[in-house]
């Protein structure tokens, strides 16, 4: 190659270097709304089920008040309000508690889904839970100088390998309002041989971040402000501990919170985390779920490896009850079979540490 081939390569690499950078928005899935979505083959415990239910999406008069910036102190945990709509945060979890009854709320919320780019595969407003599709972040995908050029001329032949999907929970609170809870679940495509013939969907950890873009959009959708959801989004994260203890001989879950923000908590690390929650019952302090314990195969690529072969038999969903407990501003949260008897002390460790890494 001559030396003004060099030149020209090397400046040409550098231009498309430069124009190399990501979108500045964080998340963008409307212009992937229209193209086909890849068939994932999800394993079990992330298939969310609609099953009957011992609650219904209450509705109590509204009672909303001027939109002005404002602090509420509590020693644990870091509030910031706007009117009728605040966010709660405990560590990496976040919520809204927005001063309106569920079924003014539940018709906003799904518009505000479809007009972020999702189609909804669960709604159903007598369990208060409503799910999408999986769907990609074209917010993810480098805007080079080719892409910028030809547009969507090359935009089908560009995917990030990866795909998310987000459930919201609408719950009463003690105070008549409704608490909005936002969980997400992502699925990565990684190669499912050494070869690397074929790519397998297997799930990637739930994003927090992701999470609050979505709630702070929420909050905008509700009538915040753009620059007031981002002061309520950055609002301080306060440690609320959490730790494992054995009582009786079983291993069980504590956290410095009462009932009310204990149950909120443990039922978003439910949604965000390897359980299906089925149905609750808070007078109770009973969630019930399903979940799939993971069986390690090194032979074969371990457990996600074993998950998406059509050879193997999924591992099949067992059914438990987690319980909230609480005396004061101390809660309990223990492990039950289907039949409300303390579980195998192996899954009851397995489960209650899984809880505990999320609600850290």
């Amino acid at each position: 190659m001559n030396t003004s081939s060099k030149i020209f390569s090397l400046g040409l690499t550098l231009t498309l270097g430069a124009c190399s950078v990501l979108q500045t928005d964080k998340v963008d899935y409307k212009s992937a709304a229209q193209a086909p979505t890849p068939g994932l083959d999800v394993p079990p415990d992330l298939t969310q089920l609609s099953r009957e239910t011992r609650y219904a999406v209450p509705g109590t008069p509204v009672t909303a008040s001027s939109f002005q910036l404002g602090q509420t102190p509590n020693t644990n945990t870091a509030v910031l309000s706007v009117g009728d709509v605040r966010i709660d945060r405990a560590g990496t979890q976040r919520w809204l508690v927005v001063n309106r009854p569920a079924d003014q709320l539940w018709e906003p919320v799904k518009d505000f889904w479809k007009e972020n780019g999702f189609s909804l595969t669960l709604d159903q407003a007598n369990l208060g839970v409503m799910e999408t599709d999986w769907a990609e972040n074209r917010a993810k995908i480098p805007q080079d100088f080719i892409r910028n050029t030809l547009g969507k001329l090359l935009n089908s032949l560009y995917s990030t390998g990866e795909r998310d999907k987000f459930r919201t929970r609408l719950e009463r609170n003690t105070q008549g309002g409704t608490d909005i809870f936002i969980s997400h679940r992502g699925m990565v495509e990684v190669y499912g041989d050494t070869h690397k013939e074929q790519t397998v969907w297997q799930p990637r950890q739930a994003d927090p971040e992701l999470e609050a873009e979505f709630l702070r959009r929420l909050m905008v959708k509700l009538g915040v402000s753009q620059e007031q959801s981002n002061t309520l989004l950055a609002a301080g994260v306060v440690d609320n501990s959490v730790r494992l203890r054995v009582v009786n001989g079983l291993t069980v879950l504590e956290l410095d919170d009462g009932f009310d923000r204990a149950w909120r908590r443990v039922g978003l690390s439910l949604d965000r985390t390897s359980f299906t929650v089925e149905d609750r019952d808070r007078t109770r302090g009973i969630y019930f779920v399903r979940y799939v314990a993971p069986v390690a195969d090194k032979a074969e690529g371990g457990f996600f490896s074993n998950l998406f072969r059509s050879s193997k038999p999924e591992p099949t969903p067992q059914k438990f009850r987690i319980t909230v407990e609480s005396k004061g501003d101390i809660s309990t949260v223990s492990v039950q079979n289907a039949e409300g008897f303390p579980a195998d002390e192996a899954d009851v460790q397995r489960m209650v540490k899984l809880l505990a890494d999320d609600l850290k």
